[in-house]
């Protein structure tokens, strides 16, 4: 379910996501070139995604119809996705885990109701997700790179350490 890296920033007035383009089917590499990362809404909101691609994208087509039925207010939109993917009985089945970010705002969120608005403003999923979160955090206080070189170094060491994460690095800045 969680077999990639999606990271997420804010950083120096810029937003920006990545992720690495491997697709695994249990222990076989079944795609390198995968785009798991979007930007939505006017290209406001960047998001990203864990786990099924169908699930992910029914999730997407989702969370852009709360946002346009709360005009934009990205808070509530993802709070009432998350209560819509507990609730719903199809939609509880879904397998996936969604890194959503504005300039203002960053959240991860989970089929379990969760909704998680980090400290720091970083945003990480997927199994490699941990591994550059840590190089993330590490970059934003002890250098001077852009977040879309944050993102893409995150991703690389990343892609050293996890077995599910390669180096075929996407990237969106807001």
């Amino acid at each position: 379910m969680i077999s990639t890296t999606i990271i997420g920033v804010r950083h120096k007035g810029i937003v920006a996501i990545g992720c690495d383009g491997q697709v695994t089917t249990g222990e076989t590499v079944m795609k390198r070139t995968a785009r798991k990362i979007r930007k939505i809404y006017s290209d406001r909101i960047l998001t990203g995604f864990a786990g099924s691609t169908a699930d992910a994208l029914t999730l997407f087509e989702r969370f852009e119809s709360k946002l346009e039925e709360f005009r934009g207010n990205l808070p509530r939109s993802v709070v009432e996705l998350a209560k819509d993917w507990r609730q719903d009985k199809v939609l509880r089945r879904l397998e996936a885990l969604l890194a959503i970010l504005d300039a203002e705002h960053s959240y991860v969120v989970s089929g379990s109701g969760d909704v998680i608005e980090p400290d720091d403003g970083i945003v990480a999923i997927g199994s490699g997700g941990p591994y550059a979160l840590a190089v993330c955090r590490g970059l934003v206080k002890y250098s001077n790179l852009s977040a879309r070189e944050i993102i893409e170094e995150s991703i690389k060491i990343a892609a050293s350490i996890c077995i599910y994460t390669n180096t075929e690095i996407y990237t969106e800045e807001l």
